[in-house]
């Protein structure tokens, strides 16, 4: 079993871990997913499935909903607005646009994310950002 708060302090020790692209090691390089990845590979004990090589543009070439597909098989779909400290949550950035950015929530108004250009980050979940959920999900095993 697995609580909120052990998925909160394990996503808050990736903070500062700098941008890569399809990379996922605490401290040196990851993206959205690699951070994902990490904190469920850390937290679980289990490594999630590789996912392929992919390019930023991925989601949009590909036009299916790979991240939501793989979060399905992980993880546990909740409410859209089950917006609880330890979920993930998914984002897509243009209404009709495949699913491309995951974060994991500290609480129902913050989040940890890895974006482009910036280190790992804690931010606020403000409108921009709830206006764009497309999934929530839960890790499996929760007490």
């Amino acid at each position: 079993m697995v609580t909120r708060q052990e998925i909160v302090d394990e996503a808050r020790s990736w903070v500062g871990t700098r941008y890569h692209h399809q990379q996922s090691v605490k401290g040196s390089g990851c993206d959205c997913l690699g951070l994902v990845r990490g904190v469920y590979k850390n937290i679980t004990g289990q490594q999630p499935e590789k996912p392929p090589a992919y390019s930023k543009d991925w989601a949009e070439t590909l036009q299916q909903e790979t991240l939501i597909d793989a979060a399905e098989r992980h993880l546990v779909r909740v409410d859209s607005d089950d917006r609880q400290a330890g979920n993930v949550i998914i984002f897509r950035f243009k209404p009709g646009a495949m699913a491309k950015h995951a974060g994991i929530l500290t609480s129902s108004e913050t989040m940890i994310h890895a974006h482009e250009k910036a280190p790992v980050c804690e931010v606020n979940l403000n409108d921009w950002w709830l206006r764009r959920v497309a999934a929530v999900f839960q890790f499996p095993d929760l007490e």
